[in-house]
């Protein structure tokens, strides 16, 4: 074990949109960032949708949370909300002025769309839908010219170190050179994305396997809401894994969903129809599903030829599965796509535990409740991004405290044969879910030994992800249980530790 005594006392663990900007928004203050791939790579790049922030004429942030906390399904923080929302137009601008290409009218104005769940057009996209990599572009080639940021490639991080219950470094496998590392630091901050990766069918790359809160679980950190897992309800269905996502502007410029038959359903499901919360909308294509043999996204008369332009990444994706989009429908079905429970944080991003933040999607920051309101998730790791980075600008930072060793006896690997456990949590906690089925994956988990690192974090992510769907006993939001299907008054954040084996729960302050 080689112990690093870092000269930069804070370390920022992933190098996604909410990583990169954090560590971008520290300057001058050094800053060390470390990531498994090569920076530019995972879910970031693959965010279709844009940025919403009420900067059009007529909005307010006050209607813009208002949507939120009304597609949050009564679990959103007003607090949290009230901060994200406030911070939605100089977000934007600040990104705009570090280089990101928004699309714009003639004029110069940010040319503005709308997703399901909000009541007026506030989303700026980049390429009709590509911000994510248009974002994640202008990032990394800005933090790779940062004198203040460090940047570690290639290195895994295998687990938080603490002493005293605060951090005080991280132990990490450094790929390229196959030997295990243990890097001191008094502040981490977990910017290590979402866990769709552990489902059959998902958007998300295959590596986000809740890793951010299986370290955070493992320090005592308390999570929050970690039951609350996001269905995008137009994965396109063309046998690839991941799925390719068509993004919720499609539908925003009026593509329609209909069901193998011909015709729309969303229309006696749900008075905004194709633009219902996401929840509904992808309980609604799973239904079209089920009951006549598929579900399609029809653009051929609402957008027609110009869909090419417009969408070029969702045309692309179809065009390679052999489906020319302006003539033809659109196969699609819902896919894993965003955590909305993660490690709970306060609004400047610190957790419990001493040292210890987290930002991006591994983070439950309170805004997003049971059901994420479309586009908010880029948002939110550029607003909370921004109060971590200045609030630790400005920090007086104590040095590094003498990590413990921690001896790692499993192999440096990633999950091995996670397939069928990959099979069985889209099955038993997809869509819907109930108590037997969810037991039964506990059971799957609790048999299975992990054998390497990436085992023990995947595995723990599961069984978080698990329990918390067992102990809330409500249908709400994304999270609908067939043998509980009211929804319970008051409402209730669940908050789990790894080392307790029940939940606690909070009542959400009005």
């Amino acid at each position: 074990m080689t112990d690093t005594n870092n000269s930069n006392p804070v370390l920022i663990i992933g190098a996604g949109i909410a990583g990169l900007w954090t560590a971008l928004s520290m300057a001058p203050r050094p800053v060390t960032v470390i990531t498994a791939s090569r920076l530019g790579a995972g879910s970031s790049s693959w965010a279709q949708g844009g940025l919403a922030a009420a900067i059009g004429s007529g909005d307010s942030a006050a209607a813009h949370a208002e949507d939120t906390l009304s597609a949050g399904a009564g679990l959103c923080d007003a607090e949290a909300v009230r901060v994200l929302t406030e911070g939605g137009p100089a977000a934007v601008e600040a990104l705009a002025s570090a280089g990101v290409p928004f699309d714009r009218s003639a004029s110069g104005d940010f040319t503005l769309g709308r997703e399901a769940a909000h009541g007026t057009d506030r989303i700026v996209h980049v390429g009709g839908d590509a911000a994510g990599a248009a974002i994640m572009k202008t990032l990394t080639a800005l933090a790779r010219e940062a004198d203040h940021i460090e940047l570690i490639e290639g290195h895994v991080v295998e687990r938080v170190l603490t002493k005293d219950r605060g951090v005080c470094g991280v132990m990490v496998w450094d790929r390229s050179g196959q030997r295990a590392r243990n890097i001191a630091a008094t502040h981490v901050i977990l910017a290590t994305g979402g866990l769709g990766g552990l489902f059959a069918v998902t958007t998300n790359p295959l590596s986000a396997q809740g890793h951010g809160i299986a370290l955070a679980a493992e320090v005592g950190a308390t999570l929050r809401d970690v039951e609350f897992v996001q269905f995008h309800p137009t994965g396109l269905d063309v046998g690839r894994d991941p799925a390719p996502l068509a993004t919720e502007a499609i539908r925003g410029e009026g593509g329609q969903l209909v069901d193998a038959q011909g015709s729309r359903f969303m229309t006696r499901l749900h008075p905004s129809a194709e633009l219902a919360p996401r929840d509904i909308v992808a309980r609604g294509v799973a239904q079209a599903i089920a009951e006549t043999g598929g579900a399609f996204l029809d653009v051929r008369n609402s957008i027609g030829a110009a869909f090419v332009e417009r969408f070029p990444t969702v045309a692309s994706a179809a065009q390679e599965a052999g489906i020319d989009p302006v003539a033809e429908l659109i196969p699609v079905a819902p896919a894993a796509h965003y955590h909305m429970g993660g490690v709970r944080t306060d609004t400047w991003g610190r957790t419990d535990i001493d040292g210890l933040y987290a930002v991006g999607e591994c983070a439950s920051t309170g805004v997003h409740g049971a059901n994420r309101l479309a586009s908010n998730s880029l948002l939110e790791a550029i607003v909370f991004g921004t109060r971590i980075g200045g609030a630790l600008q400005q920090d007086t930072l104590r040095d590094p405290a003498p990590m413990p060793e921690r001896d790692e006896v499993l192999i440096h690997a990633p999950a091995t044969e996670l397939k069928p456990l990959r099979d069985l949590l889209s099955k038993e906690l997809g869509m819907v879910r109930d108590a037997q089925g969810l037991e039964d994956t506990l059971q799957f988990i609790d048999d299975r030994p992990a054998r390497s690192v990436g085992d023990r974090l995947a595995q723990r992510a599961a069984r978080l992800l698990v329990r918390a769907a067992l102990a809330r006993q409500e249908s709400r939001g994304a999270h609908q249980r067939r043998d509980h299907r009211d929804t319970e008054r008051p409402a209730r954040h669940s908050l789990i530790k790894a080392c307790k084996t029940d939940m606690d729960w909070q009542e959400v302050s009005s």
